[in-house]
């Protein structure tokens, strides 16, 4: 998701959401800016020649880091994931997690907006049922559209405006205490991404609620710096290979 797609999108609820919170829209993720590498980055808090993840095939790390996930478990904190591309079930040891979803992406565009939105009420669901202490909820198909249609087309912006929607539907559900992060792996252009243009390479981040001061717009931000943010958040200690920094 690009951050231009946000604003360009003719949905205005991330750009509201970011002027009550701590947000960039020049943030940058790793590269290569796939998929994959990206949100092993995420939930690791390296490199991707660091943890060796350089494609969309999972590789196991030879020195094994703590994924974000892991770290919520060995806390005995409750977590969970709601996604829609399948590879990112490796992005937490088996047994991490409390519960995990996963819906299928490669649907037809509107049928794929659809299932977002069943997916994000189901999150919501559990997420009131259960009062987890981290949920991760991947909306892919602004991804989808990008490959298919190509980024910042119309169904392109349709799919970060269905996305726009689901994230608001959350943060509308969520109790005052928790906190509410959006971001996204990576950008893209053309039909294509993984490249080091800046298209490619930028990201919006959005961190909102009660420990983020509103209208903040701090520089440098890294997709590496949201592991450690969600540690502190959780009063848990991040694991020493850890390279991000947290926003508190």
């Amino acid at each position: 998701m690009r951050p231009d797609g946000i604003q360009q999108c003719g949905n205005h609820f991330l750009e509201e959401l970011a002027s009550e919170s701590t947000a960039s829209f020049s943030a940058r993720t790793v590269y290569p800016s796939m998929t994959l590498p990206c949100h092993t980055s995420l939930f690791f808090s390296v490199e991707p020649e660091r943890h060796g993840v350089l494609t969309n095939d999972w590789r196991p790390m030879v020195r094994p880091i703590d994924s974000l996930g892991d770290v919520v478990a060995r806390y005995y904190k409750k977590a969970a994931m709601f996604y829609n591309w399948e590879q990112l079930r490796d992005l937490n040891r088996p047994g991490s997690l409390h519960y995990s979803h996963f819906e299928s992406g490669d649907l037809p565009h509107e049928t794929a907006m659809e299932r977002e939105q069943v997916m994000t009420g189901l999150a919501i669901d559990y997420i009131q049922r259960e009062n987890p202490d981290f949920v991760f909820l991947y909306l892919g198909h602004t991804d989808h559209a990008g490959h298919e249609y190509g980024w910042m087309t119309q169904p392109y912006l349709e799919a970060v405006s269905n996305a726009s929607d689901c994230i608001r539907q959350v943060k509308e559900a969520l109790c005052p205490e928790y906190h509410l992060i959006v971001t996204a792996d990576h950008g893209g252009h053309d039909r294509d991404h993984g490249s080091r243009m800046m298209e490619d390479m930028t990201i919006p981040m959005i961190f909102y609620g009660p420990s983020f001061a509103a209208g903040e717009q701090p520089k440098e931000l890294s997709i590496k710096d949201i592991a450690p943010t969600v540690a502190s958040l959780l009063g848990m200690r991040c694991p020493p290979q850890w390279e991000g920094k947290s926003l508190l």
